[in-house]
This record gives C-alpha cells, sequence and structure tokens, in this order.
C-alpha cells in the first residue's frame, strides 16, 4: 500500500510539471494576434518597446463631453438633456440626491452608443447612471461605494470567470469535503473546521452578485471561527483529537488530485482573465529587463501597480522574456504562466510537506485538499500573485528546522507583499530552546538580511526611498476599500486600531509563548496571526484566503495519522449457553 501511494504521488508531480509548460505556451499562441503585436512605440524606430503605456485598440468605455446638451451626436437618438433627465428619474438617484444639500450633473458619452449621467455632491461622485442611447434604457445605476468602485459591481466574469460559476464552485466543494467525512461521527471537529472554510463562499457569492451588504458581514464568522481553532490546535497541550479517517483509498486522492490539476490549468488557458495584480507583475517584469527605474509613472490603467515588493517583479522577468509584454492589457501570457507555476509550486510544496511531517499519505492529502479547494482556483483564475506568497510560505514551513532557511523564504515572501512580514517573529524563534535562542535569532536575521538586500537591489538603484515608500508601504496604510467592516460601514477607526495594535502584540508575544514545538504548532499560530491581520484590514480581499489555506490545512489535517475506516467487526456469537438449547430443541 505504501509504494502504492508513493507512486501514484510520484506521478501527480510529475503530471503537473508537465502540464504547466504546454499550457502556458497555448495561452499564448492562442492570443497570438494580440500578445505578440508590436506596441506602438516599438513599431516607431527609435523608441524602446517598454516606454509604451498606450494601447493600440479604442477603449469601448472612453468617456467624451458632448459637443451641445441640446443636438444629438452623430448616430446617436437621444440628446444630453434627454439622457440627464432619464437619469434623474432613476429612483436610487433621486434618493440620495435628497441627502445632499446640493448636487451638480456631468453628462457624458461613453463608448459609441452609451451615456454616462455622473451626479457629485462637495466634490465626490454620489452617483451614476449608464443609459443606452438606441433605445433610452437605463442600463446600469449606482450609489454608494460602488459608484467609484467597479470591482463591486458583481459584473459577471470579472473575477476568474466561470471558476466562480455555480456548476463549477459548488462540485468542487463537495469534493473537498466528501473524503474526510466520517459519517459515524457527524459532530467531529473537523467536519466543523471543514465547513467554516467552505462557508467563506457564502460572502464571495453575494460579493459577485454586488451586494456588499450581504458579503461584508458574512466574510467575519467564518474567519473569526478559524482564528480561535487555529490557536486552540497551536497552544493546546498534546496532540489531541482522533487520526483523520479518509473515506476513499489514499490512491483515489492522488488520481483525483491529477484530473483536478489538468482541469484548473485547462480552465486557466480557456476561460480566464488577468486582474490588474497578475498584470502588475508583467509590466514590472519588462521595466527591470529594460532597465528603467521600477517605481513611478506607471500606465494609466494600472497607474498604482508599483504597490508590490521588488521581489514580485523580479520572479515574473523569465515569464515576461518568454512571452514579452506587447505594451497593453491584453491576454498576459506571462501572467498565466506565472499563475500556473505559482499554483503548482503551492501544490508540490504542500505534498512535499505532508511527506515529511507524515509520510506520502498525507502529502497526497494536502495536495488533494489544495487542488479541489475552489478558492485556489479563483485566484489561479484571476492570475494574481498570491499564490506566490502561499507558495513562499510553504517553503518557510519546509526549512522549519533551519533558521536560515526560515530567514530566507520569509525575506521573499516580504519583499513579494508586506503582509508576511508579520510572521518573522514566529519564524525567527521556531524550534529554538532558550538556551540558543539568541543565536537561532541571529541566523534567521542574517538569511533574512541578506535576502531581503538582494531582492532590493531594484531600490538601491532606483534610490529614490521617498517615492518607493509612497508608491508601496504609504499607498497601502492609506488604501480604502468597501470590502471590509471599516471601509464599509466606517467611524469604527477606534476599533480598528486597537485589532492592529493587538495583531501586532500578539505576533510578537507569539514568537515566546510556549505552543505545540513541532510545524503543526507553527502552522496553526502562523495562520491565526494571518487571519488576525487580515480582520484587521480596510483593503481585505478573497484572493487574501490562500494565504492562510496551507497553515489550516496542515493544522486541521496533519495533527494526527491519516488512515481508512476501520472495517466495521462482526457481531460476536451467541454465547454457548444460549445456543444449546436451540441444538436441542431441533
Amino acid at each position: 500500500m505504501l509504494r502504492r501511494t508513493r507512486l501514484a504521488a510520484l506521478a501527480l508531480l510529475l503530471l503537473a510539471l508537465a502540464l504547466a509548460a504546454p499550457a502556458a505556451a497555448q495561452t499564448a499562441t492562442s492570443q497570438a494576434g494580440s500578445a505578440n503585436a508590436p506596441s506602438a512605440a516599438a513599431s516607431t524606430p527609435g523608441v524602446a518597446k517598454a516606454a509604451s503605456t498606450a494601447t493600440t485598440a479604442t477603449d469601448p468605455n472612453a468617456l467624451t463631453t458632448p459637443s451641445s446638451m441640446d443636438e444629438r451626436p452623430p448616430l446617436h437618438r437621444l440628446t444630453g438633456n434627454q439622457a440627464q433627465r432619464i437619469a434623474e428619474r432613476v429612483p436610487k438617484i433621486r434618493d440620495e440626491r435628497a441627502k445632499h444639500k446640493r448636487t451638480t450633473v456631468s453628462v457624458y458619452q461613453k463608448g459609441a452608443n452609451r451615456w454616462q449621467v455622473s451626479f457629485f455632491a462637495e466634490g465626490k461622485e454620489i452617483g451614476q447612471v449608464s443609459i443606452w442611447d438606441p433605445t433610452g434604457a437605463v442600463l446600469e445605476a449606482w450609489t454608494g461605494p460602488q459608484v467609484a468602485w467597479t470591482m463591486a459591481r458583481g459584473y459577471e466574469g470579472a473575477f476568474g470567470r466561470k471558476a466562480a460559476a455555480l456548476y463549477v464552485w459548488i462540485p468542487l466543494l463537495v469534493l473537498f469535503v466528501a473524503p474526510f467525512v466520517d459519517w459515524r461521527r457527524p459532530l467531529r471537529m473537523r467536519h466543523l473546521d471543514l465547513l467554516a472554510l467552505c462557508s467563506l463562499s457564502v460572502s464571495l457569492a453575494f460579493f459577485n452578485h454586488g451586494n456588499l451588504a450581504g458579503s461584508v458581514p458574512t466574510t467575519y464568522p467564518p474567519l473569526l471561527y478559524l482564528l480561535g481553532r487555529l490557536l486552540w490546535i497551536g497552544y493546546r497541550r498534546g496532540s489531541g483529537g482522533e487520526p483523520l479517517k479518509l473515506l476513499v483509498p489514499v490512491t483515489w486522492l492522488a488520481v483525483a488530485t491529477i484530473f483536478l490539476v489538468g482541469f484548473r490549468i485547462g480552465l486557466n488557458v480557456t476561460n480566464s482573465n488577468v486582474i490588474d495584480v497578475g498584470y502588475s507583475g508583467v509590466i514590472g517584469a519588462d521595466r527591470l529587463s529594460h532597465g528603467q527605474d521600477l517605481y513611478g509613472d506607471w500606465p494609466r490603467d494600472n497607474e498604482h501597480g508599483d504597490t508590490y515588493g521588488p521581489a514580485n517583479y523580479l520572479i515574473y522577468v523569465p515569464f515576461e522574456a518568454v512571452w514579452p509584454w506587447s505594451g497593453s492589457w491584453n491576454d498576459l501570457p506571462a501572467a498565466h504562466g506565472a499563475a500556473v507555476l505559482f499554483d503548482l509550486l503551492c501544490l508540490a510544496g504542500l505534498f512535499l510537506l505532508g511527506r515529511r511531517i507524515r509520510g506520502p499519505t498525507l502529502g497526497v492529502v494536502l495536495a488533494y485538499a489544495w487542488a479541489a479547494f475552489p478558492f485556489t482556483l479563483f485566484s489561479l483564475n484571476t492570475n494574481s500573485n498570491d499564490a506566490l506568497v502561499a507558495a513562499l510560505l510553504i517553503g518557510a514551513m519546509l526549512a522549519a528546522t533551519s533558521a536560515a532557511g526560515r530567514g530566507a523564504f520569509s525575506a521573499l515572501a516580504a519583499t513579494t507583499k508586506l503582509a508576511p512580514l508579520i510572521l518573522a517573529p514566529l519564524l525567527a524563534t521556531h524550534g529554538a530552546p532558550p538556551a540558543s535562542r539568541i543565536r537561532t535569532i541571529g541566523k534567521f536575521a542574517v538569511a533574512f538580511a541578506v535576502v531581503a538586500a538582494i531582492t532590493m537591489i531594484p531600490v538601491w538603484l532606483q534610490g529614490d526611498l521617498r517615492l518607493i515608500w509612497d508608491r508601496t508601504v504609504g499607498f497601502q496604510l492609506d488604501r480604502g476599500a468597501p470590502f471590509s467592516v471599516w471601509g464599509y460601514y466606517g467611524g469604527l477607526d477606534g476599533l480598528q486600531k486597537a485589532l492592529q495594535v493587538a495583531t501586532a502584540a500578539f505576533a510578537i508575544a507569539a514568537a515566546f509563548i510556549p505552543r505545540r514545538r513541532d510545524v503543526v504548532g507553527l502552522a496553526a499560530i502562523a495562520g491565526a496571526i494571518l487571519i488576525a491581520l487580515q480582520l484587521g484590514m480596510t483593503y481585505w480581499f478573497y484572493l487574501y484566503i490562500i494565504w492562510v489555506l496551507p497553515f489550516a490545512f496542515v493544522a486541521f489535517f496533519a495533527r494526527e495519522p491519516v488512515g481508512r475506516p476501520a472495517p466495521a467487526e462482526p457481531p460476536p456469537p451467541p454465547p454457548a449457553d444460549d445456543v444449546a438449547p436451540v441444538l436441542a430443541a431441533s
């Protein structure tokens, strides 16, 4: 059985890696007309391709001011005044304007056959209406935070395309939960753990329908449960719990993982989109490869894309070298290739981590959990860099016995996105007895400093540290969003600051508070710290969930050995005294 498990796991990894390159190549060739087309700057003698930030296609959402409000623009049925009157009659717009003493109106032509009517109060846009010119029908009407935040409007497929469709999402939830259900003991805590992870889908469903009033409050109950549960696992004395019982043979999970990996890559190639995060990685890689400053003066369609650490852009350089950026926000095959590799690194890393903790069976379980959980597919299909953060944090767990290794992976993660920096104190002291704690921290610090210094070379070369601070840390600190309770409701600044201070204090104290000393304990407390950090963030989004998943999977699945449920024992034979009278009577 052990040999079959190892062979199945090896086949899983080899097939996954074999699928990565051709999938990314297919992404490139399927968009050859746009991805490989030279930009305007590239086709102009003496102008470097990297200098181009303009697109060659006409923007279908471009806004222009009509020359006259009383006359129909060419090929239009409505005048500007007619469009304004239609917008003013929309009930939600009337209600919003009634809240303000004075409002102003601006009317625009939007693309070829639409109108946009915007309402302002005190210099802020408070309402927006989109009108279809041929019929005068109101296409959209927005008030509140959804005026400024188009990503909060629930446009179908805006994030992940078909990955968020119910006919994909729900089967994946079933596949994620089913192998770990113990029908004999339905009240096991592990079932509640899985339910909490799956219940994050409720908030995402509200968000995908543009319902912030539903999405924001439903985010926090599962996160709070996961926070408490991980703290319980990390600080509870003894291993606790019972062995993880699998409903099916582990070889089935290995085969299912192979098919899931193929499905995920296929969906990424055929039906996914690149959001601004992946676009940022490609632009930054292009700038680095052409010797340009990394920070400042970015394209207008992604002007804040330089908010990440330099390691993020350095890691995209090989992909941009294979599939060069055309200068526009097209299909971006380099972002697809990077996202697929990040996802495969997470899957392979979890297998290796599980194999190290409890053998290849646990490795297959962890890899399967990653492949089946729909939020990881959601991240993959947006082609973001969040799986890169998860992969680097998995690397830190793989290097749990090496202070220098933990320091190196921690530095890479922190110079990719700032959030993992909060785990540095915990990772610095892991496994160090009090007598050698200073030496362990020293090894961690040296490795962290060396790796961080190398990844920061683009920063040192650019030299304008004030600009870089403003574009990265400064921008993140001032970043608002309506996706959290802090940004949606407002007026909770004091409570938010208290939570943030408590999280920072806990992140430092956790390095010294006695806990479960193995990798499971490390994973549980690290996951709890990241959740606490996310609970206090104003700009929170669903892609950040996968930062926590590797820690949660290890804490939930690796606490005890993994095995199949024992077969039911036959009932014992009746006592001899009960059998004898029957025989005598016969």
